[in-house]
């Protein structure tokens, strides 16, 4: 007979999410209380009993152990069912595909996203709802609220579920049902794409590399890419996620996915390039030397979408983020599509697709996707670019210089700045926006500031 137990505790500052769920440092969560007074705020705010989830993540260190406190949590709150990941494996958008295609109350991934895995480094957990969308600011708002108050969780005392074996397991009356990872992702892909068409393109000597950096695409892209698409054995490379993502800072842009990018610069590059992130909501574009920025990326993705047969019959809309360019605008304007800005964050996108006004959305953190999921999606992005390529016949470079032809070119510059000191970067921003409304006019260059704008 297993036994619950009501475990006494205490509120421990600091647990309010932000734009993609709570992240510390992984010796945080490890400590005493602190992922069980976050997991009992989900499960009181989402009311767990009688409900079904998904549960997944992106392989980082602590995942596994994570995994098993939140499933022993989840029956002691009374939860029916929990749909997980083998391995506790589920990139982001295909944890939000099962939360989608099983119609479950909503879904918990353990992740921090492009940020490094391990002891020392960083880990993160979210709840998506159940339209596969993370969770709205109000959501999280009051999970943060109730970590306030919280003066005890709920944990089963039970042995560890079998995670690597497919299959229903019970746990004290919950089920436990652990799936392949990749199988239902891998169809849905099926259903928007033209597979035989990318097929031919390989087989007629096309040369891809997609680098996952050791992170949660890496089965994903051998299972579509090399088993379903006949991509040679070895285009994808760095496929095998590991908890502290090879040492690797799995983010892909020019300065984290340096090996790739040298590669696609080099002299003998490939035809196509690409890069996931830790969770593989992100994506990395590179052709034959040249680099595809995540502006462009999206803009091209839209002007092009109705080549893929999920979007045959056109789009409703595109949407971005502030800080994107505003290329993706000029293709809606030419399509006669709505166009939208949001603020940053994807949880922004969630309603306007869900209302059916916007299909592809992106921002210039190289986050692109649709409405396929609720999640942006990187695979999704790559294999759109795949399919473009295998119906135009052209390079990536010619597909961008025909776009910048027809639609003209936005520049734009991102600038990072990492790990600062607090208050000198919150000095910075405040003299960045007491700034702005004195631009508007200015010349710069020959060139005159029509707006500047904070929309964080």
């Amino acid at each position: 007979m297993t036994t619950i137990h009501r475990v006494a505790t205490t509120p421990i500052a600091g647990q309010k999410p932000g734009t993609s769920g709570l992240r510390k440092k992984t010796a945080v969560f490890m400590g005493p209380h602190y992922l069980e007074n976050f997991v009992q705020a989900i499960f009181d705010v989402v009311q767990a009993k009688g409900r079904t989830f998904v549960l997944g993540g992106d392989g980082r260190y602590f995942n596994d152990r994570a995994a098993q406190v939140i499933l022993r949590m989840a029956a002691a709150n009374g939860a029916l069912r929990v749909i997980v990941g083998q391995g506790a494996i589920l990139s982001t958008p295909a944890a939000s595909h099962l939360i989608r295609l099983n119609q479950t109350d909503g879904g918990i991934i353990l992740s921090a996203s492009h940020n490094p895995g391990g002891p020392k480094e960083d880990w993160g957990i979210k709840f998506n709802m159940a339209n596969g969308g993370p969770a709205p600011e109000a959501v999280t708002e009051t999970m943060y609220q109730h970590t306030l108050s919280l003066a005890e969780y709920h944990m089963l005392d039970a042995q560890d579920v079998d995670l690597g074996r497919i299959g229903r397991h019970d746990l004290g009356g919950m089920i436990v049902e652990v799936v392949d990872p990749v199988r239902d992702y891998a169809a849905l892909m099926e259903t928007l794409f033209d597979f035989p068409a990318i097929r031919a393109l390989f087989r007629g000597g096309f040369r891809m590399r997609m680098d996952s950096m050791c992170a949660v695409t890496g089965p994903y892209g051998v299972e579509i890419l090399e088993n379903r698409l006949g991509a040679p054995k070895g285009t994808c490379v760095n496929a095998t996620p590991l908890p502290d993502f090879g040492g690797m800072h799995p983010d892909p842009n020019p300065t984290w996915a340096k090996a790739l990018m040298d590669e696609m610069m080099g002299p003998d590059a490939p035809d196509f390039g690409a890069a996931s992130d830790g969770d593989g909501d992100r994506n990395m574009v590179v052709g034959r030397g040249i680099y595809v920025s995540p502006s462009d990326s999206l803009a091209v993705l839209a002007a092009n979408a109705h080549l893929a047969p999920g979007y045959a019959k056109g789009l409703q809309g595109v949407a971005r983020s502030m800080p994107t360019s505003a290329a993706a605008d000029r293709v809606a304007d030419a399509l006669g599509i709505g166009k939208f800005e949001t603020p940053t964050g994807w949880k922004f996108f969630g309603n306007l697709l869900d209302a059916g006004r916007a299909t592809i959305c992106g921002e210039e953190s190289f986050g692109t996707g649709s409405d396929h999921v609720r999640e942006k999606d990187g695979l999704w992005a790559i294999l759109l670019w795949l399919n473009i390529l295998a119906v135009r016949k052209q390079s990536v470079a010619d597909i961008l210089a025909d776009h910048w032809a027809s639609y003209g070119r936005n520049y734009y510059s991102r600038h990072d700045f990492e790990a600062i000191e607090t208050a000198r970067a919150e000095a910075m921003f405040t003299a960045l926006r007491t700034s702005l409304a004195d631009l508007p006019g200015r010349e710069v260059e020959g060139m005159t500031i029509r707006a500047a704008d904070d929309f964080a």
